[in-house]
C-alpha cells in the first residue's frame, strides 16, 4: 500500500484503520470480529492504526494492542490520544457507558490537558496497548479547552517528542477552525480532521488545508463518510450524518453525488475515500472497521480507480468546490 510522509513524523499508509469500533462504538463488537478487522487490515497493507482511551473506555486500545502483539513493532505506526483521562468509577460499573460505547461504565472520562493528566493518560494507553511507545499522540477534542490545550498540552507533547518518546504530535478534532489555530500558533506535526474534509463538508478547505500545506503540517482525514451518509452506494432514507439523522437537504445532495459517481463507474464510498487524498496536505485517510469484511472493503475502496472526469463534473455541477 502506498505511503505518504509528512514533513515531520513517520510515513503513514494512505489508508489507516480507525479503532473506534473496536471499542464497541454504538453496539457490541466481538473479540473475534475486532481481531479480524485488524488482521484483514494488515493483510491489505495497512500499517497505520489509530485509537484512543475514549473509545470504549480503553477497550479499543486493549483489543488493538492484542491484535498487533505478534507483529514486528518497527513495521507499523500507532497513534493514540490524550485529554480524556480515564478515572476508575466502581460506583457506576454496573451501568452502561453514556459516551456512545456499549461497555460497562467502570471508568469515567475526565478532561485534562495538563502535563500530569497527559502523562498519566499516555502511561495508561501504553499499558493497555502492551507497547513501550506509540508513534503519534494527538490532543483529543480540545474544543472547550483551548487555553490549556494550546499551551501546557502542546508543550507537554513537544517535550515527549524532543525526548524521543514519540515521533510526532498533533491535535484531532471534529472541526476545522480551531485546528487551523493550532497549526498557526503551535508546534504540531499532524492534525486529524474528522468529517470536515469530505464530499459533503468542505470547511477544511477554507483555511486549514492551505495553512497546513504552507506550514508543513500533515493532515489525516477521518470520518470521511460523515458517519454513514456516504458509506453506501446510494444513501438510504435513514442514513446518519455526524451520528444524527441526516437532514433531507444533505441526503438529496449525497444522492446527487451518487448519481454522478455511477455515471463514471465509481461508487459513492470509493469517491468518498479518494476525495480527501487529492489534496497534497493529506497524508492518510483513516477508516473504521468492525470486522474483517469491512477492513477488506475499505482497502478495495482505496484501490479503486477514480477518473479525473468525475471530479470535473462534480465541480461543474457545484457539488464540489
Amino acid at each position: 500500500m502506498p505511503t505518504r510522509s509528512p514533513v515531520r513524523g513517520p510515513a503513514l499508509t494512505g489508508l489507516g484503520l480507525g479503532a473506534a469500533q473496536l471499542g464497541n462504538l454504538g453496539r457490541p463488537t466481538s473479540d473475534a470480529d475486532a481481531r479480524g478487522a485488524v488482521d484483514a487490515a494488515w493483510e491489505s497493507g495497512v500499517r497505520y492504526f489509530d485509537t484512543a482511551p475514549h473509545y470504549g473506555l480503553g477497550l479499543s486500545e486493549r483489543r488493538l494492542g492484542a491484535a498487533l502483539s505478534h507483529r514486528p513493532r518497527a513495521e507499523y505506526t500507532v497513534s493514540t490520544k490524550v485529554g480524556r483521562l480515564l478515572v476508575p468509577s466502581p460506583r457506576t460499573a454496573d451501568r452502561q457507558d453514556d459516551g456512545g460505547f456499549a461497555v460497562p461504565a467502570a471508568f469515567r472520562r475526565r478532561w485534562d490537558f495538563g502535563r500530569d493528566g497527559i502523562m498519566r493518560s499516555l502511561e495508561g494507553s501504553l499499558r493497555r496497548l502492551g507497547l513501550d511507545h506509540v508513534d503519534v499522540v494527538y490532543l483529543h477534542d480540545p474544543d472547550e479547552h483551548w487555553e490549556q490545550a494550546s499551551t501546557t498540552g502542546v508543550e507537554t507533547l513537544v517535550e515527549l517528542r524532543e525526548q524521543g518518546l514519540v515521533k510526532a504530535v498533533g491535535v484531532g478534532m471534529n472541526q476545522a477552525a480551531m485546528l487551523a489555530e493550532f497549526v498557526r500558533r503551535c508546534d504540531v506535526d499532524l492534525v486529524m480532521v474528522a468529517g470536515r474534509h469530505t464530499l459533503l463538508d468542505h470547511s477544511a478547505q477554507d483555511e486549514l488545508l492551505p495553512l497546513a500545506l504552507e506550514r508543513g503540517v500533515g493532515v489525516v482525514a477521518a470520518a470521511v463518510y460523515n458517519s454513514g451518509l456516504l458509506a453506501a452506494d446510494h444513501p438510504p432514507p435513514a442514513a446518519t450524518y455526524d451520528y444524527l439523522p441526516a437532514p433531507r437537504e444533505l441526503t438529496e445532495r449525497a444522492a446527487a453525488l451518487a448519481d454522478v459517481c455511477e455515471r463514471h463507474g465509481v461508487t459513492l464510498p470509493e469517491a468518498a475515500v479518494a476525495y480527501p487524498l487529492r489534496h497534497p496536505a493529506v497524508v492518510s485517510v483513516v477508516l473504521g472497521a468492525r470486522d474483517a469484511v469491512q477492513s477488506r472493503a475499505n482497502a478495495r475502496r482505496l484501490a479503486a480507480s477514480v477518473p479525473d472526469a468525475l471530479w470535473e463534473e462534480l465541480a461543474l455541477l457545484g457539488l464540489l468546490p
